[in-house]
């Protein structure tokens, strides 16, 4: 038997698994409290799926052929010296995945940078969390998700939800929930009627795509101008509280229901339970969360600080039982954000421009600090430069499939074509790997050993339960045998703990300092939550009590507006399309699309749409519905359901093709895409033209 987490999201449900055959058993912990999802339950499934990846292949006259591994790392490496050669460092891309461990995502920038010698490294966290990062960087001086362990939830008498669907993405947190529900407070921002919004026990604000922004400068007002606010905390914990006045002045709650659609009364009243559950008023607590709703656009670092405001403006980060969190996503989206796969960043959450954070992890590489490359290109910025004039002419990608999860999939199909190497390191033939010149066959969750960092910032143990199959390979021997081959004379440990020992030493005195855990600890049942400084200390379970991360401890009051939606309706786009995740899958697909059950429940990609807009295209449930973009078209069947606005169709982004329609548009701070809103035109099709 042995305990590990879940490998899907940043929940990391804690479960046993027993062998042979492998089965689930979940654990009482303080995330899950002994729950799984239907993702969960099924996770074994995919370490004995029948197409599992347990060779290497290497593409000659066009046709993927196994091979052995010394073959394989040969020909990447041959061909990255003859790249770069020609092209010079830059010439290669590396891009990871907030899935991969601590000890993968470290490793992973630091042959990046030290092997490679390349700027261009980031990884698809830049698509899910960097929204709320930028923010809370920017505001409060530290980004960790949730600033507080998850059960501090459970006290709160208000939650307000801004673009988070917790009952289908994170069913085990809906238990926490229930306190706010019993007092009317569960209050949730989302253009859908979700799985959560119909949990009831408060206020759904149904807003109109892209508009919560909005929406939330209307609930700040009404707190300024009915009285509701901390001045106090205002006057002491923030740098200039008029800030916040003057930002708000012009969005009473009017204004706001001709932006968003939500009554204006609803709006007062949303802002009043949230209030009235907050300290100053001598309530039980309260909470402003984000999730990808709210932060995949471009002003989504705008709409997640306009979040932090509110909370600033009812007292709430730094309290105990209240604050404003992010709900990172992705299995390890916290830590593997903080140590190196982000194109501006340094292991210990340092900046890669900072002399000083580049001589502290440059020493502890043995390398000098001017051979570490600057700031690179952001994720979709990389992808644009893909195979272009002054591009990279090669890329490797550890932990992502880039051909279902970014957007504007097209040009992202066109510029992968362009390469003259694309590699890719999975534990499926998914449709990047499927495209590939080179695949290496690596390890997944239950067969191997390391770290994760959950959404609350907690260090967790990951264990190997079962033997990888076939000749697969973690990561880390991937880097490692291609440092050796490419003449780099760093060291690329394969063992992950003596990877970890190296990760504490380059994160000490960083931001995410993990100098203080170690292996040890954690498999003595500690919880350490960073930062940890030293063996000696407990660890970090809340941030922000007595002062924020800014030079002088102030959090930042940072005036913000709204602004349309990129891709913005018009004649001959005159809907909304909105996407996000289903219970049964998670991100692109690749794992729970190879669990029969899973796949049983949601076999397709479906558009829901609603009952007048389905009567005005002839379209009735079930019946076939061609969306078309900017930038693709789509074919799916239609579910007609009054849980969308009138103006909106909602489509799972979890299956090849709908990534075809989304927008590419970046937030000028996080440089994160506009996922989740764009216009789109809606037409009936007859199966006989599709068939055609």
């Amino acid at each position: 038997m042995t305990a590990t987490h879940c490998p899907y999201c940043a929940l990391q449900c804690a479960m046993t698994l027993s062998p042979a055959p492998v089965a689930v058993t979940p654990r009482a912990f303080p995330t899950n409290r002994g729950g799984l999802c239907r993702k969960g339950w099924t996770s074994p499934e995919v370490l004995t799926t029948p197409d599992r990846l347990t060779r290497p292949l290497v593409r000659v006259d066009g046709v993927p052929v196994e091979t052995s591994w010394d073959h394989a790392l040969d020909v990447v490496a041959e061909r990255i010296k003859a790249l770069q050669a020609a092209y010079g460092n830059d010439a290669v891309a590396v891009f990871g995945g907030g899935g991969l461990t601590n000890e993968k995502a470290y490793a992973l920038g630091k042959f990046a940078r030290v092997a490679l010698r390349t700027a261009n490294v980031d990884y698809n966290g830049r698509f899910c969390m960097s929204s709320a990062a930028a923010a809370t960087n920017r505001s409060l001086g530290i980004d960790r998700g949730l600033p507080f362990p998850l059960t501090d939830l459970g006290g709160a008498a208000a939650i307000l939800l801004v673009g988070s669907n917790l009952a289908d993405t994170m069913p085990p947190a809906v238990a926490h929930l229930e306190a706010a529900r019993e007092a009317g407070g569960l209050l949730v921002v989302d253009p859908r009627r979700s799985a959560t919004a119909q949990l009831g026990g408060g206020l759904h604000l149904q807003a109109t795509p892209g508009t919560d922004l909005a929406l939330v400068l209307a609930l700040t007002h009404v707190v300024l101008q009915e009285g509701l606010a901390d001045t106090a905390y205002l006057a002491e914990r923030t740098d200039d509280p008029e800030a916040l006045y003057r930002s708000t002045a012009a969005w009473w709650p009017e204004r706001a229901e001709r932006v968003t659609g939500v009554p204006a009364g609803v709006i007062r009243e949303a802002a009043r339970v949230l209030a009235a559950a907050a300290p100053v008023h001598g309530g039980a607590g309260a909470f402003v969360l984000t999730g990808r709703g709210a932060e995949q656009h471009s002003k989504g670092t705008d709409t997640v600080t306009a979040c932090i405001n509110l909370a600033l403006a009812l007292g709430l980060p730094g309290r105990v039982g209240s604050g404003y969190g992010c709900i990172t996503g992705q299995g390890n989206g916290q830590g593997g954000r903080e140590h190196g796969q982000k194109a501006d960043q340094l292991p210990g959450y340092r900046s890669i421009a900072d002399p000083a954070a580049r001589a502290h992890v440059a020493g502890v590489w043995g390398v000098e600090p001017s051979t570490l490359p600057g700031p690179g290109k952001s994720a979709v910025e990389l992808i644009n430069a893909l195979g272009t004039a002054d591009g990279p002419r090669a890329l490797l990608v550890h932990g992502s499939n880039l051909l279902v999860s970014a957007p504007r999939l097209a040009s992202v199909r066109e510029r992968l074509a362009s390469l003259d190497l694309l590699v890719v390191a999975d534990v499926v033939p998914s449709e990047t790997a499927l495209l590939a010149d080179v695949v290496f066959p690596v390890t997944q969750w239950a067969e191997e050993d390391g770290t994760m960092t959950s959404l609350e910032g907690r260090v967790l143990r990951r264990r190997a339960a079962v033997e990888a199959p076939g000749e697969v390979r973690s990561d880390l021997a991937v880097f490692a045998g291609l440092a050796e081959r490419l003449g780099c004379s760093a060291a690329f440990p394969v063992a992950a703990e003596e990877v970890f020992e190296e990760l504490r030493l380059a994160s000490a005195g960083g931001v995410a300092d993990y100098s203080g855990i170690s292996w040890k600890r954690l498999d003595a049942g500690e919880a350490l939550y960073w930062p940890v400084p030293d063996e000696g200390h407990p660890g970090t379970p809340r941030l922000f009590g007595e002062r924020f991360g800014t030079p002088d401890g102030r959090a930042r009051i940072v005036a913000v507006d709204h602004q349309p939606v990129a891709d913005d309706l018009r004649g001959d786009a005159p809907l909304y399309l909105i996407t996000g995740r289903l219970l049964q899958h998670y991100q692109s697909g690749a794992q729970t699309r190879r669990v029969p059950e899973l796949l049983e429940a949601e076999p397709e990609v479906f558009a829901e749409v609603h009952p007048r807009v389905a009567a005005a295209l002839g379209v009735v449930d079930g019946g076939l519905l061609r969306l078309r973009t900017a930038r693709g078209s789509l074919v799916c069947p239609a579910r007609v359901t009054l849980d969308v606005r009138p103006d909106t169709i909602f489509v799972p982004f979890h299956f090849p093709g709908v990534n075809e329609l989304t927008n590419d548009a970046l937030d000028p701070v996080s440089r994160m895409p506009e996922f989740k809103a764009c216009a789109v035109e809606a037409t009936a099709v007859g199966r006989a033209e599709v068939s055609a």
